[in-house]
């Protein structure tokens, strides 16, 4: 039986050999230069916005920069191409930003815990002379109980509070995805919007509140009580768990239930939210009406510090501005959970062995109004703010370390440049 192949087809360019659609895009080939190019067949995947082919350019530049007419690497690079071992400025960017970022992150969530720790337990002792209002008393009270009971006593419940980080995060994903309220605003949003994100970090705050609870217990109570034998990392979960449900250990009668919390725990995290927010969009926005724009380009570090500069003052002011309804709202989930806290007035015991004396807590409030109006009757406008010296050790060290961070990056991107 005769083949009804034509004599000229070789498998490979038949179709494009006399088809007038396609012969000029797509030329023949033979069997024979089908290895030779073979490079040529492969395509580069088209630019994906967000990921790092992202360029400006027709041309997607693993191939158009790198690759010459014969697919040799440096053949159209010239003398720009980076060479092997030698990191380009992208690279020392991203690394710039990398380890700025994650040193405002350790000191944030790990350095600053000592500070979190005294403050709370100064927002909680109605019965202490001394507020530390100020960062110098602060200091040398916790340097006495560090000298007493040892440096991890300053790092108690740092594990409970990740988790509550943890469970806040997870809460607010699940909500936005059920839910219509959006995580994050729009680029062009509206009142409606504004409303459905701020109620979702209200209801976010409501579900975390139980563990919240009992991390705060263990960030407060003293050391010298702690039982070490039944501790654990999921004890903050337990606890919580037993605080929504109303089972476990046996509390005071003046145990608050979760209801009264949930007013100023939805309160305080939405307006600290709202305040966080303004602040470091505007001094985004000073940042950027100060900026020259006609100046050299300056460091690489400057894209990424103005933002953690940003934030780190948004923090600060709300933080500020909402401390007296933060001490409301910790004796209020503190009351009548029998939580044993170190005397904050640094006084040491006799006959103690040295160690500091321990108070208990036993506020007795009715609710959130009655909570401020106790505080402003008996202690006073800056009973609001005890504690208050240890917010600035925090805040003075974060400020500190991502300055020295972001001077040291500098020095070490002007040795990568100049090498």
């Amino acid at each position: 039986m005769a083949s009804r192949r034509p004599d000229s087809f070789d498998g490979l360019g038949y179709r494009g050999r006399d088809d007038p659609l396609f012969g000029a895009n797509y030329p023949a080939r033979s069997a024979a230069g089908a290895q030779a190019e073979m490079h040529h067949w492969v395509t580069t995947p088209p630019d994906i916005p967000g990921s790092r082919n992202l360029h400006t350019g027709e041309r997607t530049p693993q191939f158009a920069d790198t690759l010459g007419d014969h697919g040799e690497y440096g053949a159209t690079a010239g003398l720009d191409a980076p060479q092997p071992g030698v990191p380009s400025g992208e690279q020392l960017n991203r690394f710039a930003g990398f380890g700025i970022g994650l040193v405002s992150l350790f000191t944030e969530n790990v350095l600053s815990h000592p500070c979190i720790v005294f403050r709370r337990q100064c927002q909680v002792n109605y019965h202490a002379r001394c507020y530390h209002l100020t960062p110098f008393s602060t200091v040398a009270v916790m340097y006495a109980i560090t000298k007493a009971q040892g440096v991890k006593c300053l790092w108690k419940g740092m594990g409970s509070t990740f988790i509550v980080h943890g469970i806040t995060l997870g809460a607010e994903g699940i909500l936005s995805e059920f839910t219509p309220l959006p995580r994050e605003l729009p680029h062009r949003w509206t009142w409606k919007h504004v409303g459905g994100h701020f109620l979702l970090k209200g209801l976010t705050a409501v579900v975390a509140l139980p563990f919240y609870c009992a991390s705060l217990i263990e960030t407060v109570q003293s050391e010298i009580v702690h039982d070490e034998s039944s501790s654990g990392l999921l004890d903050c979960i337990r606890e919580g768990m037993a605080r929504l449900l109303g089972v476990g250990a046996p509390h005071s009668r003046r145990l608050l239930p979760l209801s009264a919390l949930i007013l100023p725990a939805a309160l305080h995290a939405i307006l600290r939210y709202a305040i966080l927010s303004c602040v470091q969009r505007l001094a985004l926005w000073l940042h950027q009406r100060t900026k020259k724009q006609d100046a050299a380009p300056s460091n690489p570090l400057d894209s990424y510090f103005p933002e953690l500069a940003a934030a780190w003052v948004g923090s600060l002011v709300a933080d500020v501005v909402m401390f007296p309804l933060e001490t409301a709202l910790h004796r209020l989930s503190l009351q009548g959970t029998r939580t044993i806290i170190d005397a904050t007035d640094g006084v040491i015991a006799a006959g103690n062995g040295g160690s500091p004396l321990v108070l208990p807590v036993n506020t007795q409030y009715e609710g959130f109004s009655e909570c401020l109006h106790a505080i402003r009757r008996k202690e006073g406008v800056a009973g609001y703010y005890r504690g208050f010296g240890a917010l600035v050790v925090q805040y003075a060290l974060h400020g500190a370390l991502l300055a020295a961070a972001r001077t040291l990056l500098r020095l070490l991107l002007l040795e990568g440049k100049l090498s």
